[in-house]
């Protein structure tokens, strides 16, 4: 399939910017997909007039109607499934079977948040006085900034646009530069289903002019970005400068815990699939390993035989298990982290050094022995590298689990209910998977705390950020 010519898409229209240029790679060879014109400042000013405009519109539609459009969104999307997952392999590099998958969960977000669109319930409250009456009605904040990232171009970017529009919002979205037809296919997919224009304008450019731009607009009310903490931090001062909500959804460094009651083999094939699924670029996976000693080596030797096992190479080949990196960026962090461990006297059981060919390609890599002051078990290394440390006892497990700024998610495997009891109480996490790598959800609440961000994506708690309260009181 021809990849398309990226553009924006102001008032329900696509439309070249009058930007720089935008280059979109294919992380499978590292040549040129497409090249594309960004925003300007007079086009997010476009983009802010058509939201501001398409708001007034969908927050008057009754929710009913808002329900419609997110249900005939999720089917339409499902079935284009097979186009759009092709746009995302293109663009991303991950295998077919991933960017199906992905494609499904989007289409599972909208069809959520379409049913929790008639669930934005006020209510009556006893008035004090006869003849008087006190109620609360749930009202949408307003237009959002929403920002996300490449890495799952499709649901990071729905498990935004679904809740703000069910809740009546209007969305001005930058998602990455890297994936944008993926972006645009799930706006025109909206279009289509009869989201008013205006409602969902998409910009693409500069990050930091684009972001500096909506949320110092009295246009916008709420920002919402899923992204590295450190660009979290910038923009969240400017929301709080300009006293405006966030949701924040950042980095993730999450520790997983092998007790001694585990059997190591299962315990490293559960590991493997999830570990190295979109080549480990994911905010939420498992990216420090702690095993109790007596199954320390046979965790070890087992995850590196199933490492070993996985076929690396472009999205597109059915025989691949992982592709490539996104970028060449995060091919160069790979090298340093692991050069960096080995530094501080880790082991390399299997992978380490890029693969000398087109693209942005890094093997999974296992990494043994390592020390608590490596970089990467500090670091969250968003890639294909697990690093695997020795405990000999629960509160040690937990204390070096906990030895993050991160919080976000955290995984347990055991065989012994008490155990896991106190692992998940225990774990400073957002989000704990005990026996399973599963833990984000249309229907479950995802979010961390700390360095990883606040607020929730994911369940009725992903639709509250995006709707206000408003008392009446009539005498």
């Amino acid at each position: 399939m021809t990849y398309p010519r990226p553009s924006l898409s102001i008032a329900g229209a696509a439309r070249q910017g009058t930007g720089s240029t935008i280059t979109v790679l294919d992380p499978s060879t590292g040549g040129a997909l497409a090249e594309f014109t960004g925003a300007s400042a007079e086009d997010i000013g476009r983009a802010e007039a058509a939201a501001a405009h398409g708001y007034r519109i969908w927050r008057a539609t009754p929710a009913i109607e808002r329900e419609r459009v997110l249900r005939l969104t999720a089917q339409a999307m499902r079935a284009d499934r097979s186009r759009m997952a092709t746009l995302i392999v293109q663009e991303n590099g991950k295998p077919m079977r991933e960017a199906l998958a992905e494609i499904d969960a989007a289409a599972d977000t909208f069809d959520f948040y379409a049913a929790e669109a008639r669930r934005s319930y006020g209510r009556t409250i006893p008035a004090r006085s006869p003849g008087a009456r006190m109620a609360t009605s749930r009202e949408p904040v307003g237009v959002v900034a929403a920002f996300s990232p490449w890495n799952f171009p499709a649901i990071n970017l729905v498990r935004k646009l679904a809740p703000a529009l069910a809740a009546g919002c209007a969305v001005i979205a930058k998602p990455a530069e890297e994936t944008p037809a993926t972006a645009f296919a799930i706006a025109d997919h909206l279009g289509q289903a009869g989201l008013p224009p205006g409602a969902l304008n998409l910009l693409f450019g500069d990050p930091a002019e684009i972001s500096s731009a909506l949320i110092a607009s009295p246009v916008v009310r709420k920002v919402s970005f899923t992204g590295s903490t450190a660009v979290g931090r910038q923009l969240a001062q400017q929301a709080g400068a300009a006293l405006k909500r966030c949701t924040m959804e950042l980095g993730g460094h999450a520790a997983a815990i092998i007790c001694a009651d585990a059997d190591p083999e299962a315990a490293a094939d559960l590991i493997a699939a999830a570990k190295f699924r979109n080549a480990g670029q994911s905010c939420n996976v498992a990216s420090r390993f702690y095993v109790h000693r007596s199954r320390y080596d046979r965790f070890v030797a087992r995850l590196a035989e199933r490492a070993r096992a996985i076929i690396v190479g472009p999205g597109s080949d059915e025989a691949s298990g992982m592709g490539p990196l996104s970028n060449a960026r995060r091919v160069d962090a790979m090298s340093l982290l692991v050069s960096d461990a080995v530094q501080a006297n880790a082991r390399i059981v299997t992978g380490g050094a890029r693969l000398e060919r087109p693209g942005f390609y890094f093997p999974p890599t296992v990494l043994a022995e390592v020390p608590a002051s490596a970089a990467i078990m500090r670091t969250e290394p968003f890639g294909p590298i697990a690093p695997v440390a020795a405990f000999d006892d629960i509160d040690e497990a937990l204390a070096l689990a906990n030895d993050s700024a991160f919080a976000l998610a955290g995984y347990v495997v055991t065989d012994h209910a008490p155990t896991a009891r106190r692992l998940a109480q225990g774990l400073n996490a957002g989000a704990i998977g005990v026996n399973t790598f599963t833990v984000a959800l249309p229907e479950v609440p995802f979010g961390g705390s700390s360095a990883s961000g606040w607020g929730h994506e994911g369940g009725p708690e992903g639709l509250e950020p995006y709707l206000l309260t408003r008392f009446v009181h009539e005498a």
